[in-house]
């Protein structure tokens, strides 16, 4: 089942895609997520039209997104880190999200912005203290992410808050249901490019700390309700830790492919 948010005048909606244009209503934001299980067991309604409709990121404006870097041995190695012994996790907030075709600009002072292709978690019920060989059960789907980032706001402090924080620079896709997705750690590829070219090509397999180990980890320190996002990190091929560092300038595009999961498209452009 794949799921994408819309506007509406009432607010933000999830619906359900029905084929290539179609859409079957499932309730507003703050309905869906209230139960999220139950929402998508609703029988089929009218079909709204794809094509007529503004998307928007299918989380409620609530949503926690909680993002883990150095997640991928071959990147801790690329950006000389160590081998972190617990997941590093930082924030995003939910301003930032975007959907796929949306511009992201390059923020002032900046010289450009760099690609972190990732798999992105939906939880999908409360949960609290989750042991890591049920946490998966928590999970109601599977969206792709582009984790965009302003490396000389990152690298100017030791908190990576600002640099992963910059406008529409979150951009993900669709939530694919866990059902028809299975067990990351069973090994998803990966994909990311620049106008075309392949510059990271990975597996969810190679996670240092797995969908379930990252889920369990967090609802020790806090509890994850429904449409909470994970952000599990990017494999190696970043552009700041190439030589020479190489970076997105307006007029780039970038796509991220996630196997089972989806695509998304993102053109850079200049600041206003």
């Amino acid at each position: 089942m794949r799921l994408v948010g819309y506007r509406t005048a009432a607010g933000g909606a999830i619906g359900r895609l029905d084929g290539e244009s179609k859409l079957v209503p499932l309730g507003g934001m703050e309905q869906f997520w209230a139960d999220p299980a139950r929402a998508v067991m609703q029988p089929a309604g009218s079909l709204l039209d794809t094509t007529g409709l503004t998307l928007v990121p299918p989380v409620p404006p609530t949503a926690r997104v909680l993002c883990v870097g150095l997640n991928y041995a071959d990147h801790v190695a690329e950006g000389a880190f160590q081998r972190p012994a617990h997941p590093a996790v930082f924030g995003r907030w939910t301003r930032s999200l975007t959907v796929s075709d949306t511009p992201a600009p390059v923020p002032t002072g900046e010289q450009g912005l760099d690609w972190e292709g990732e798999l992105a978690v939906v939880v999908g019920r409360e949960t609290k203290d989750v042991p890591a060989a049920d946490a998966l059960d928590a999970v109601f789907g599977y969206a792709v992410f582009n984790d965009l980032t302003a490396r000389n706001a990152q690298h100017r402090t030791t908190q990576w808050t600002v640099g992963k924080n910059a406008d529409r620079s979150g951009p993900m896709s669709g939530i694919v249901t866990a059902d028809e997705v299975g067990d990351p750690g069973a090994g998803l590829r990966i994909v990311t490019r620049v106008n075309g070219a392949v510059v990271q090509d990975g597996s969810t397999a190679d996670m240092i700390f797995g969908v379930g180990e990252i889920v369990a980890y967090l609802s020790r320190a806090m509890t994850l309700y429904p449409g909470d996002l994970i952000v599990t990190g990017t494999p190696h091929g970043v552009g700041y830790a190439r030589r020479p560092p190489r970076f997105l300038h307006p007029g780039d595009e970038v796509t991220v492919e996630i196997e089972r999961v989806g695509c998304i498209r993102t053109p850079v452009v200049a600041a206003p």
